[in-house]
């Protein structure tokens, strides 16, 4: 069985990226850093979102993001499916700060309570089929549009959408070139998926 139990980032400084991440989501063992210079140009085809429970705390995270040096793709604001926010890090990494209620349920503060990353895919049906293949299990799916994928052991839940919605939903164009930037810990062999996400084994 694959189960996702990492998510190394790799960045130009992990020093900096580790300052970064610490000040901005309070991020530690969560989120893997590693040191590479790869070619990547444009939308890395992939986003992580912080779900949260209120919009207090959407507004705080992205607030802390933009003084550690994070860059406003979407200001946090209201919508009709709830509250949220989008910011691009100086490592490249986009990241979505979301929640679906409109009200403040208990008193501020920085909880996150579930880290997304979400794939951008040429095929949600065929790279659905090519993950439960490998022993995923499926939570959600919507059809061919969305698919998501949760381990109660894991920091992250993995989710599918098209490359063009996740591009949409960040803000951001979908032209994108070389490295994804990303490599996903699991518990089986190396493989790479059909668009180019790579995954190892976690204690690598």
């Amino acid at each position: 069985m694959t189960s996702l139990e990492t998510v190394t980032l790799e960045v130009t400084d992990p020093e900096a990226a580790e300052t970064f991440y610490a000040k901005a989501f309070d991020l530690d063992k969560q989120i893997r850093l590693r040191a590479s210079d790869a070619p990547s140009t444009g939308f890395r085809g992939f986003t992580l979102s912080l779900t949260v429970s209120q919009p207090s705390t959407v507004d705080n995270l992205i607030d802390s993001a933009l003084a550690a040096g994070a860059t406003s793709i979407k200001p946090a604001g209201k919508s009709f499916w709830g509250h949220g926010g989008v910011v691009q890090a100086p490592d490249g990494t986009i990241w979505k700060v979301a929640t679906s209620s409109k009200k403040e349920t208990t008193p501020p503060n920085r909880r996150i309570d579930d880290i997304v990353l979400l794939l951008g895919v040429a095929d949600v049906a065929a790279s659905k089929k090519f993950y439960v293949e490998r022993g995923l299990k499926v939570t959600k799916s919507f059809g061919r549009k969305y698919v998501e994928f949760a381990d109660p052991s894991s920091p992250v839940k993995l989710a599918l959408l098209s490359r063009k919605a996740v591009a949409k939903d960040a803000g951001v164009t979908i032209d994108g070139t070389g490295s994804h930037r990303i490599v996903i810990g699991g518990d089986s062999a190396p493989f790479t998926d059909p668009d180019g996400f790579v995954w190892e084994p976690a204690g690598l």
